[in-house]
């Protein structure tokens, strides 16, 4: 059988390295060794390294145009071979409030590969109100050209996948509110989207060459007492959401949408950490099937196990190896479900693997590398920055 490989998003810091390089104190030209003088300045804090001249980016992030370069590359089959370029500006508030630090986090980008697939997109997460108030926008406009494989059982099972291409234009608002001075928020997100859907095979789904617009008003609880968003050690983290799709608010479809998410985070002595992850989605009414929740795990492609109802559950272990480079060891279950048929073993996926990180900016708890991963779907390579299961 055909070896597949997939590669997720994620970062790499080619910039910052060249910058890094450059940033190197030069050598003496004089030949003569330098001294010290008590009359000079101190020595202004290096950008790209920390106290002992390792390799960190922390001081320039701090700087009011401190920005992380996005170079991804994409070797998705389904796509072909691409990239995703970006800029990620990130700002960390000054008041700590408590042990809550959290950065203003903005992203603007576009991405391209050989199959035709393309797009632009834009997202900004801040915080005003002294750390009360979270507000979260994003925008996209792309084309993206898939294989739809089915729901379900029948999606597990599916060896011979329908060609399709979405095209979307969309944005989202969210707001959320903290509860006094505790760890839990209530919020509230607007979505909107034009979506149009076209088959090689026109017969296969009724939406096929149709535009459709929808829109969706959604609620959340959100409980959070990790220690950082980036790579987390420490702490706990629940969402539960439901989203409304109709047409009171402008949408032709009208469907409801539903997600539980649960992360744990505990240390294992002064080196070691375990982490658990629990998601739960499902949908009801006339859910277009490129909306369907889908199995999300590293090693198995994205949106290829859909269905009503998807449940999944994975583990990780995080060993500090060395000073500033970790090893990571992952494994999860997922499962996917249609209209009438309950989880059973035959929609079932697992996946698991290894990774390194590399811990590229203390002060914000953040961590980059790559997992090799791997399902009944073969290999899969990720380059990852923080924890693999982001949630800001």
């Amino acid at each position: 059988m055909k070896r597949r490989h997939y590669l997720a998003f994620g970062l790499s810091l080619p910039l910052c390295s060249a910058l890094w390089a450059a940033e190197k104190p030069a050598a003496s030209t004089s030949g003569k060794p330098e001294t010290s003088s008590s009359a000079k300045a101190p020595a202004k804090p290096s950008l790209f390294h920390d106290e002992n001249g390792q390799f960190d980016v922390s001081n320039f992030l701090d700087q009011a145009y401190g920005f992380l370069p996005v170079v991804v590359p994409i070797t998705e089959p389904a796509v072909g071979a691409g990239a995703v370029v970006a800029l990620a500006f990130l700002d960390r508030p000054k008041n700590e409030d408590g042990g809550f630090n959290r950065p203003n986090i903005t992203v603007v980008g576009a991405l391209g590969t050989e199959n035709g697939t393309e797009g632009y997109f834009g997202a900004d997460i801040r915080y005003w109100m002294d750390n009360r108030l979270r507000t979260m926008v994003g925008g996209i406009k792309s084309t993206v050209n898939l294989d739809y494989y089915g729901s379900g059982k029948e999606g597990f099972l599916n060896r011979n996948p329908q060609s399709y291409a979405l095209d979307i234009t969309g944005a989202t608002v969210k707001a959320d509110y903290r509860l006094g001075d505790s760890k839990n928020w209530l919020g509230m997100n607007l979505v909107t989207a034009t979506t149009s859907v076209s088959f090689d095979n026109q017969r296969v789904l009724p939406l096929a060459d149709r535009q459709t617009h929808i829109t969706g008003l959604g609620f959340s609880f959100t409980h959070d007492t990790r220690d950082n968003i980036f790579t987390p050690r420490d702490g706990n983290y629940f969402e539960a959401s439901a989203t409304i799709f109709s047409d009171a608010i402008g949408s032709d479809l009208d469907f409801k949408r539903y997600s539980l998410t649960g992360l744990q985070y505990r240390p294992l002595g002064n080196r070691t950490s375990i982490g658990f992850r629990e998601l739960y989605s499902a949908n009801s009414g006339d859910t277009p099937f490129y909306m369907q929740p889908y199995v999300y795990m590293r090693g198995v492609p994205a949106m290829r196990y859909m269905g009503d109802k998807v449940a999944q559950v994975e583990a990780e272990i995080f060993w500090r190896a060395w000073d500033r480079t970790s090893l990571v060891g992952f494994i999860g279950a997922g499962a996917a479900a249609g209209k009438i048929r309950d989880f059973d073993t035959s929609s079932t996926v697992v996946a698991g693997g290894a990774g390194i990180r590399y811990e590229i900016a203390r002060k914000y708890g953040m961590h980059v590398g790559l997992d090799a991963a791997w399902s009944r779907d073969g290999p899969a390579i990720y380059i990852q920055v923080g924890s693999a299961w982001m949630h800001p």
